[in-house]
Order: C-alpha cells, then sequence, then structure tokens
C-alpha cells in the first residue's frame, strides 16, 4: 500500500510576473498548459478543482469549494464564470483564493507494475493583482531514493523519479522561468528536479513512520 505523507515531501514554485492579462482566466489557462505536460508524463489526470475563498482586508472565510471536471476542461472558456458562480451567498465580496488541481496520476512498484493514485502530484495555481503563483507538491516516497521507513529503493526511484524529473523540466521550459524548491519538511526537500538525497547510515536513510502517515 502506498503510504502519503501528511506534509509534502517535495515542492517546486514558479512565480510568473509582471502578467500582462492576470486573474482567474490566466491562472486556470496556465493550469491547463501544465496539466497537459503532467499528463503526459501520466503524473495527473485532472479531475477537479478545489479552492478556499478570502476576502480582501478580513482574509480567509474559512469557507471551500468543489467543482468536478468531468465533462469539461481547463481551458474551457465557460470555467471561470464557473468558480466564479459558487461564490458563497452570505459573502458577495468573497474572492478565490489558490486554486488546487486534483486528479490520478501512475506511479509504477519495484516489478515495473503500473498503478493509479489520486493526489499523486498535486497542481496549485493562485491568482494575484499582477502575477501568478504556481506550484508543484508531490506526497509520496515512490520518488525518493529511500521509503519513509529508511528502505533503500533504487528500482522504486529508477521507475518513478526520471519522469518527475522530465516533468519539471518541461514546464520550466513552458513558463519560461525555472523552478524554485519549495520550503523543507519533515518528510523531504526539493532539490534540483528532484528529491534531496537522504543520510544513509548503516545502510538506511532516516525513519519516518514516527509521525502519522496515511
Amino acid at each position: 500500500m502506498l503510504m502519503r505523507a501528511p506534509k509534502e515531501s517535495g515542492s517546486w514554485t514558479w512565480n510568473l510576473e509582471d502578467v500582462e492579462e492576470p486573474g482567474l482566466e490566466f491562472a486556470l489557462m496556465t493550469a491547463a498548459r501544465m496539466s497537459a505536460v503532467l499528463e503526459k508524463h501520466d503524473l495527473l489526470v485532472p479531475s477537479s478543482l478545489e479552492w478556499a475563498w478570502f476576502q480582501t482586508g478580513r482574509g480567509g472565510l474559512g469557507i471551500h469549494s468543489r467543482l468536478s471536471l468531468v465533462g469539461r476542461s481547463l481551458d474551457d472558456p465557460a470555467l471561470p464564470d464557473a468558480l466564479r458562480a459558487c461564490r458563497p451567498i452570505g459573502h458577495p465580496q468573497a474572492e478565490i483564493g489558490g486554486i488546487l488541481v486534483l486528479g490520478t496520476g501512475a506511479w509504477f512498484d519495484a516489478d515495473g507494475e503500473r498503478h493509479r493514485e489520486y493526489r499523486l502530484v498535486e497542481l496549485m495555481v493562485a491568482p494575484d493583482e499582477t502575477d501568478l503563483w504556481v506550484e508543484l507538491s508531490v506526497y509520496h516516497d515512490v520518488w525518493g531514493q529511500c521509503d519513509f521507513r529508511g528502505e533503500p529503493q533504487p528500482t522504486i526511484h529508477a521507475n518513478n523519479a526520471p519522469r518527475l524529473a522530465a516533468a519539471l523540466q518541461e514546464l520550466d521550459r513552458l513558463l519560461g522561468v525555472p523552478a524554485e524548491p519549495g520550503e523543507p519538511t519533515y518528510y523531504g526537500r526539493a532539490e534540483g528536479y528532484g528529491l534531496k538525497a537522504p543520510d544513509i547510515i548503516d545502510g538506511r536513510g532516516p525513519d519516518l513512520t514516527d509521525a502519522t502517515l496515511g
């Protein structure tokens, strides 16, 4: 059974500055283009969007919305209005925060068998008045040289990490700016186009199972 950490084991961010036409439309179009790259590498097939609502001067409202993508695509011209139509009635000034693109991706076990996993990677786009901030996150241990128990897994790493690296490089070219590694967590940190190699002691990496894993 594939284990999922409660926090990311690696993340990469892009900040697109001085966008000519910033806002929700540009954010969703960028998400569509990025998702096409991720889908090509079998990392993310989008199935829904999730986002929180906030109000300027007040902050987060504690209200979340979810919209299924069944029967529609991320580059559907009607999609931005569909998101706006989810605005909570009691908060007419509410604005859309960061948008999570959720779906399934494929990973390969040590025997090369292919498995589908929901939220294998997560893509978030956060529109601003002039910029667009984007983040790609991973939560499972199949991208690392060791699993969460500290067991080396060279075959699983070789079966999965190169696809993630190739996708990240392609996203750099697509967006025109290099990805920045996200903040490290207890479960790992991004380095280049992969995860930082763990410290190996007596043939094993760190055991991270003392924290809750899903």
